[in-house]
């Protein structure tokens, strides 16, 4: 089992601890970025989105630290206690270890990282960011020892590894008191904390020598629909990840009693909404009192809770975790890119930067890449990686963007379109949406 890492990395961490947790010996293989080993041929033929850490286990390449976690877990774990197999409990993991990857250590990144590339923080929107992330982890942390349940699962781990890359920068974590409970509780009862540390020692000394004039290391197919008592789904129409749940809601057969919740006017903050979502995020699903939001989470929970078969979401840990590689991939690099290019477009008339553009193309030829020879992005069937990766891309259908420089991006789409159900109502929203757009960019002009 080949583990390609950097031992400085969050994500490498991350896996580091959950391997230690199973007893497994990984086979580590250093990749040092700063050298560039990530775009030797040899790593892209493994892994053609070239990041780290990596894992090759008999053949299988995964990547996404997150996917490569619950890969572990589900294939080499002697019980289901790390990721429970109960779709609430595992519901409740995921939407945790969504927040990981794109609030809490995403705000990390924003802020620290070009310190490192630039000399510079990130900005003080930046830095309040971080601030309102470490809020929303301690209103999940009220009364509870770990993040996502009764016991250490495999979303503790993973914002572990999160937050002690905070406490290497001196970031202040005594303004958050149920995080530093939690914290401490964390570092005990997590195998692998030591060596999670000293890799993290490791990063502090490249900050150190980077930065050494600072006082410390401040970076300054559906069937017959089922019967629910109640499950709401509060959302913006028109939305990418609110068209991904109604979709995946079409394939199981569920209905849902759509709420909608204006994002323009600030309806996320009312105190109703925010006591059912204290991250005040849409879509949020209440499933018969309990909730859960994070997009790519409510499907996964819907799948699992709703669905007659696994089809869309294979309990066979290798075809899951290349959904959950996809589903990551998704969040943080191609909704991310379309995100950052042209939601720019509703505030102010104009889309984002000539980078932007670039990382929205870069985006789209690695999901070319993944695409070669492929009917669906994950395995050989439709899954719930696909549906959620066809909401992103539809998104286009709203701007002026070329998908014909990415052929199989291209075949895809035109084959996704057709077999997945709810793509109808996708569409309507889509263009109901891009009506919007265009009525709103005139005002703008």
């Amino acid at each position: 089992m080949d583990f390609y890492y950097s031992p400085r990395g969050s994500g490498c961490r991350t896996v580091i601890m959950v391997a230690k947790a199973l007893g497994l010996e990984l086979n580590k293989k250093l990749v040092n970025t700063m050298d560039k080993d990530q775009l030797k041929p040899e790593f892209v033929k493994l892994n053609p989105q070239h990041t780290i850490p990596t894992l090759v286990d008999n053949g299988l390449s995964i990547w996404e630290s997150r996917a490569i976690a619950v890969y572990l877990i589900e294939q080499y774990g002697k019980d289901d206690s790390l990721f429970p197999k109960d779709p609430k409990k595992q519901a409740l993991v995921n939407q945790r270890l969504y927040f990981d990857m794109g609030t809490l250590y995403d705000s990390f990144a924003r802020y620290y990282y070009p310190l490192y590339q630039t000399g510079k923080p990130g900005s003080d929107e930046d830095f309040k960011k971080i601030e309102t992330s470490f809020e929303y982890l301690n209103i999940f942390l009220e009364g509870q020892d770990y993040v996502a349940g009764d016991q250490l699962t495999v979303a503790d781990i993973a914002i572990l590894s999160t937050v002690s890359t905070f406490d290497i920068v001196d970031f202040d974590l005594s303004k958050y008191p149920n995080v530093v409970r939690w914290y401490a509780n964390a570092k005990k009862v997590t195998p692998g904390w030591d060596e999670n540390w000293s890799g993290l020692l490791q990063l502090k000394a490249v900050f150190d020598a980077r930065n050494a004039a600072a006082k410390f290391l401040n970076f300054s197919g559906s069937g017959a629909t089922i019967a629910l008592l109640k499950m709401d789904l509060y959302n913006m129409s028109g939305s990418p990840s609110t068209r991904a749940v109604i979709m995946t809601a079409k394939a199981v057969g569920v209905e849902l009693n759509s709420i909608q919740v204006n994002t323009f006017v600030g309806e996320q903050l009312k105190p109703e909404f925010v006591k059912i979502n204290p991250q005040h995020t849409i879509p949020t699903l209440v499933d018969n009192g309990f909730v859960i939001w994070e997009t790519r989470a409510i499907v996964v929970y819907l799948v699992e809770q709703y669905g007659k078969d696994d089809s869309l979401y294979p309990k066979d840990p290798q075809k899951q975790a290349l959904i959950n590689q996809l589903l990551y991939f998704d969040m943080g690099t191609l909704y991310e890119a379309i995100a950052k290019y042209f939601f720019p477009l509703l505030r102010t008339g104009k889309p984002g930067t000539q980078e932007n553009f670039e990382k929205l193309v870069a985006a789209f030829n690695l999901l070319n890449t993944f695409l070669e020879g492929q009917d669906y992005v994950a395995g050989s069937q439709l899954s719930v990686a696909d549906i959620v990766i066809l909401a992103t891309v539809s998104t286009t259908e709203m701007v002026e963007f070329d998908l014909e420089q990415f052929p199989n991006v291209v075949r895809w789409y035109k084959n996704a379109q057709k077999v997945t159900p709810g793509w109808d109502k996708n569409l309507e929203s889509i263009k109901n949406a891009k009506k919007f757009l265009a009525e709103n960019l005139i005002e703008k002009l």
